[in-house]
């Protein structure tokens, strides 16, 4: 792979983009050039996406804070101005039950309230230590298995489905069923009819599981939700909708980060060894941050609409007109991380919007930099000679789903 500090970070930009923008083939992990470019040159600007209309492009990390938590920006998918990611999620949308992903206040601060206390900080680090096993388990098999392996399928992704399904309360042995079906409903290649049958299937499975949880509790998500359902809280299908964005968001994004980040720390072997020789909880949690800044997997940007016009800069953005929100943009924005390409472990990565930004922002922020957190902590360590076992120019990128990841990374040791 050619160094991210000499990756292209300005190219031509046609009147309006067709969004989203080309990755240069040299250089996987750094954001489209012509994205970089927009930043510096015209920060809020038109693009044009898949069904032909233009929203705004925000790039700027300044504008992305100001923009996302402010209340005339919207969430809400049923305005005719939303932009869709692609021609499934324009389909769905109407008859998508409201959700956190889909509302405004109040109505938002409502579900959120619902499913918010499984995640907040002290209840997921009381699962640091089950986390802890299940890495070491998996690492254990992959050191008594082949050499070399595919890191994708001896790690990344049964760690995150493992973990997700403890805190759920899914069957593990039912992951092979939902890890399928949430990579379909992702995938923005499949037709909108293959598309709407898996998350059919998903949200099938997830009625039934909700309501066998109402009569055979447990100590899991799903049980608490049932509980809520039964106190008039929310809706039986707000929870079986719910439980299905939990079981899709749950282990797709960690599962990507768990490889894309190996990728990214193999490349850069100088920050591989500072995290290799620390032990230092501040140092991994830190390191993460970076990982999750310098990558910023989400490809098709957060997604709004105007609920009323709003000044930011020279720009007026009208009622009604769509916006896309490029969060590897502002996360390699210069003004606020300096040489923003180079991975550094050591820099305050804290403040990077990979998560989003605003009454939004992932919910399941905490869990994932936990996985995270035990994983690079602890795999690099053990296994101290792990390389990859391919040319970066062999490997498969995945430029169709919601997130940007490889579809296998063969490492050996």
């Amino acid at each position: 792979m050619t160094d991210a500090l000499s990756c292209p970070v300005t190219g031509a930009a046609a009147p309006l983009p067709e969004y989203p923008l080309p990755r240069a083939a040299e250089c996987p992990l750094a954001p489209a050039p012509t994205t970089q470019a927009l930043r510096a040159e015209k920060p809020i600007t038109k693009v044009r996406i898949w069904n032909g209309t233009t929203p705004w492009l925000i790039t700027r990390h300044a504008d992305q804070r100001a923009l996302l938590p402010d209340p005339r920006v919207s969430d809400d998918d049923l305005d005719p101005g939303f932009p869709y990611v692609n021609a499934h999620r324009a389909e769905i949308a109407p008859v998508t039950p409201r959700l956190i992903t889909n509302t405004d206040a109040p109505e938002h601060t409502r579900l959120r309230r619902t499913v918010n206390g499984p995640f907040v900080v002290k209840r997921i680090e009381k699962m640091r230590a089950p986390i802890q096993k299940i890495v070491d388990e998996l690492i254990d098999a992959m050191l008594a298995g082949p050499n070399p392996t595919d890191l994708l399928k001896a790690f990344a992704f049964p760690l995150p489905s493992l973990v997700i399904a403890e805190l759920l309360g899914v069957p593990y042995e039912d992951h092979d069923f939902f890890q399928h079906n949430s990579g379909v409903v992702l995938d923005g290649a499949v037709a909108p009819e293959v598309a709407r049958k898996a998350s059919g299937d998903l949200a099938a499975y997830l009625d039934n599981l909700l309501t066998k949880k109402a009569t055979e509790p447990g100590e899991d998500v799903l049980t608490e939700m049932a509980g809520r359902v039964q106190a008039g809280e929310m809706s039986h299908t707000e929870a079986v909708h719910m439980g299905v964005a939990m079981l899709i968001a749950g282990h797709e994004t960690t599962t990507t980060m768990l490889s894309l980040g190996t990728l990214a720390f193999l490349q850069h072997p100088d920050q591989l060894a500072l995290l290799r020789a620390t032990e230092d909880p501040k140092v991994i949690a830190n390191a993460v941050d970076e990982v999750l800044r310098y990558l910023s997997i989400v490809q098709t940007g957060v997604r709004r609409v105007a609920r009323d016009d709003i000044e930011i800069g020279d720009v007026v953005i009208r009622k009604g007109d769509g916006m896309i929100f490029d969060l590897h943009a502002a996360n390699w924005d210069p003004e606020v991380f300096p040489e923003a390409e180079r991975l550094d472990i050591t820099r305050p990565a804290r403040i990077h919007q990979a998560f989003g930004y605003g009454p939004h922002q992932c919910l399941g922020q905490n869990l994932a930099r936990l996985e995270l957190q035990v994983a690079y902590g602890t795999l690099y360590r053990r296994i101290p000679t792990l390389r990859l076992a391919a040319d970066v120019a062999d490997l498969e990128f995945d430029h169709t789903g919601t997130t940007y990841g490889v579809r296998g990374l063969p490492v050996a040791w």
